[in-house]
């Protein structure tokens, strides 16, 4: 008998990380039934981040009246743990890009508004921790439509107010609301290390997956490089440079700029909460996964950090994907996984593995248990 942590990843667009994790041990149990399996879903700040954290913290769901990044009315879910008073908020559940019609929506006409109503809500019940996963966002607005919404007011160089974020780049000055509570410690999970600005920023980086064509870039650009500018000014620090400012549209550098949020990274929010190491050293074998293992599951994302934190601890890491990229399969077993394997193409094709994607996902754990020499 072995004892099997697994501990994946969401399979983007086909399966959350509990559904994930649920085909995992079905097809391993297929194989061997006698082994003792704890599943643990992982989220390191973008889809599922609220439901993990409510459930590894105990928290309650609540659901609020808000919009999405459209400005469509949505009723959206968030947590509470009273104990601690600790609220949770998933802003994919809120201005998510996944809850938008596919190509319907330009950037330009979205924003991050939406999120304002669920930190007032949480200021209601005296919430004294806030931790936000902004993974997954649908805005590049660097927190513009957030900060509108809980009462920042920004004015041109003619003093008229500026309602959209792509009218920042004549921003002159700004007002502080005078509401907001002064106890609040905000926690911002990110998955990503990109500054706000520049050709690893938000606006060139993950724009184009949003809608952002390269020649609308530059208005994006400088937009936001004028919101950072006024920030520096009135802070005497560059918050756009840090590591995480550029995550989920820039909400980073929002939060930090508009709410004075840390940012941290959302796999060691999750680590720390559900005691990964402790988990990792009672194991025999840990199973992790995601939809696509690849260069940037090597670079920090969550898959692979669980991969490192196991091969340091001296434990069989196998990673189970729904494809595998041919360069990253070459080098895993030397850096991180013991092995990796991936649906498609071996098992099935790319759009068989998404329609059904826990059906061949179980068959894939039924596979790597079955072959037995890792």
């Amino acid at each position: 008998m072995s004892r099997v942590l697994i501990v994946p990843d969401k399979f983007k667009g086909t399966l959350t990380a509990s559904a994930a994790a649920g085909a995992i041990a079905n097809g391993w149990w297929k194989i061997r039934p006698q082994d003792d399996i704890e599943c643990l879903p992982m989220s390191d700040g973008g889809d599922g981040f609220g439901e993990i954290m409510a459930g590894l913290l105990g928290a309650e769901e609540r659901s609020v009246a808000t919009t999405d990044a459209a400005g469509r009315p949505r009723e959206a879910l968030w947590w509470f743990h009273a104990d601690s008073s600790t609220a949770i908020i998933e802003s994919a559940q809120i201005i998510g890009l996944a809850l938008l019609p596919q190509g319907r929506y330009h950037p330009f006409e979205l924003d991050t508004r939406g999120l304002g109503a669920v930190i007032r809500a949480a200021h209601a019940v005296h919430a004294t921790k806030i931790l936000i996963g902004v993974g997954g966002s649908a805005t590049n607005d660097a927190g513009f439509g957030m900060a509108r919404s809980i009462g920042w007011q920004f004015f041109d160089v003619n003093d008229m107010p500026i309602e959209r974020w792509i009218k920042l780049d004549r921003l002159a000055r700004w007002e502080v609301p005078n509401d907001l509570p002064s106890n609040v410690d905000y926690i911002v999970a990110v998955d990503v290390d990109n500054p706000l600005l520049g050709p690893n920023g938000c606006t060139r980086v993950y724009g184009p997956q949003k809608g952002l064509r390269t020649e609308q870039s530059p208005l994006a650009e400088s937009c936001l490089e004028r919101l950072a500018a006024q920030a520096r000014q009135e802070y005497d620090v560059d918050l756009a440079a840090e590591d995480g400012a550029g995550a989920a549209g820039g909400l980073g550098f929002g939060f930090r700029a508009f709410l004075g949020a840390r940012i941290e990274r959302g796999f060691d929010i999750f680590a720390f909460a559900s005691g990964l190491q402790e988990k990792i050293s009672r194991a025999d074998i840990v199973i992790t996964g995601e939809g696509m293992i690849d260069r940037q599951t090597m670079m920090g994302k969550g898959t692979g950090q669980v991969a490192k934190a196991a091969r340091e601890q001296g434990k069989i890491c196998l990673g189970l994907a729904g494809s595998v990229d041919t360069v990253t399969h070459g080098a895993s077993h030397d850096r991180l996984f013991t092995g990796i394997w991936g649906i498609a193409p071996g098992m099935a094709s790319p759009a068989q593995a998404k329609s059904e994607a826990a059906v061949w996902l179980e068959r894939l754990a039924t596979k790597v248990a079955s072959e037995g020499d890792w």
